[in-house]
């Protein structure tokens, strides 16, 4: 797992340097760029009318997402674009109606002294804790044995292949973690605990969600068709498009079309990979503070302490796996009747996650994605045929006598 060296990293994706409190100080706006991150330039002297007034710009673009979400599956309902509008998840709404809103503030002069109030961090990180809310501890021990040995060795060979690929093509490291946790574990919500976990800059962060939705559309109805033509039963099946496609809506658009019984296999298989996601965390933060970043120096002179590791491990991640306890708890305790409180804490995890993706958008500049060229394209493709050609082969495997 050797990094990339400085000589080959694209300068685009290079990351920036942390402030005090973790977190990635955000470059100075260019000429042409979009504008200074949330939460640095200009919030120091932004006044609280201004600050305000973002808030409820970012809310209103966060409730235009909630429509569209709803609205375009309805009024597509019976065309050929049913299955694209169910599989586009609420990231690419809040995405586009932030990149629109940066445009249109750019343009009007007010962007700069609306920044203070696009929290993205802020965002993200309260939305992960909730997020822990809906991935439940037990849920290994009640899925299927084969779904655990599946999980376990398809996210661990897909991240180091993604990983590896992406030092030989000279990527950022903080971007080839963004890319080989999405591809191999649950796609956006992945790629969002991985940022926090590796100080990712916000660019890379929209760049990597945006590549998880463009892969994982046609892959609805790819894996249905191929599974067809391979003559997988059905829970062969429903191995094949948990173990691969990277979000949850894509997997239980893809196994619906195959059947009932493929849906119920690819949810577990898909819900015991998301465990995973906070297991990954960990790690790539201890990965980070040791070798990449290490304190006291470049390229690992002095080899920082296990404080070192504590201030720049991210919190937020205890609070996942807190409130995984908690949920994991509750709902053992209540059943069905505690359905509910499950249900709050997903629905606000979903509108503080909408926040932040729109967030991005405002403050998103297009010159890092233009300038970072193909080999993230190649890194994420490659790792998704890879991912196809060994989750294949476990499903096969594993799911040949699985009776139901």
């Amino acid at each position: 797992m050797s990094a990339a060296t400085p000589g080959d990293r694209d300068p685009a994706v290079e990351s920036t340097e942390p402030t005090e409190t973790g977190t990635p100080e955000a470059p100075a706006a260019t000429a042409g760029g979009a504008g200074a991150a949330s939460g640095t330039e200009g919030s120091g002297s932004a006044l609280p009318g201004w600050t305000v007034l973002g808030l409820v710009i970012v809310l209103g673009l966060a409730a235009t997402t909630r429509f569209l979400e709803s609205w375009v599956p309805d009024i597509a309902e019976g065309t050929g674009l049913a299955g694209f509008a169910e599989a586009v998840e609420y990231p690419v709404y809040a995405i586009l109606l932030g990149l629109l809103g940066n445009l249109v503030l750019s343009l009007v002069g007010l962007r700069d002294r609306l920044a203070s109030a696009f929290k993205t961090e802020f965002f993200i990180k309260t939305g992960l804790v909730l997020l822990g809310s809906t991935v439940l501890f037990d849920v290994i021990i009640h899925a299927a044995g084969p779904a655990v040995l599946q999980a376990l060795f398809l996210v661990t060979s897909v991240f180091l292949f993604a990983w590896w690929l992406g030092g030989r093509l000279g990527l950022d490291d903080r971007l080839r973690a963004l890319l080989a946790s999405s591809v191999s574990i649950c796609g956006v919500s992945a790629a969002i605990a991985a940022a926090g976990a590796v100080q990712a800059k916000k660019e890379q962060l929209a760049y990597t969600a945006s590549l998880v939705i463009l892969f994982a559309v046609p892959s609805i109805f790819l894996l249905p068709w191929l599974v067809e033509v391979f003559g997988l039963n059905n829970a062969q099946a429903g191995a094949w498009i948990g173990g691969n496609i990277d979000t949850t809506a894509a997997v239980a658009a893809s196994g619906a079309i195959v059947g009932e019984e493929a849906l119920q296999i690819a949810s577990i298989v898909k819900s015991t990979q998301n465990v995973l996601m906070g297991v990954v965390a960990v790690a790539l933060t201890a990965y980070f503070a040791f070798k990449v970043a290490p304190a006291g120096g470049e390229g690992g002179a002095d080899r920082p302490g296990l404080r070192t590791l504590w201030d720049r491990f991210p919190k937020f991640v205890l609070g996942f796996l807190v409130a995984s306890v908690v949920a994991t708890l509750w709902a053992n305790g209540t059943g069905d009747e505690g359905q509910a409180g499950l249900d709050t804490a997903k629905a606000l995890r979903d509108w503080f996650l909408i926040a932040a993706f729109t967030s991005i958008g405002l403050e998103f500049k297009l010159s890092s994605l233009r300038e970072a060229g193909w080999r993230p394209i190649g890194v994420f493709a490659a790792a998704t045929v890879f991912n196809l050609v060994v989750g294949l082969l476990l499903a096969v495997v594993l799911f040949r006598d699985f009776v139901f």
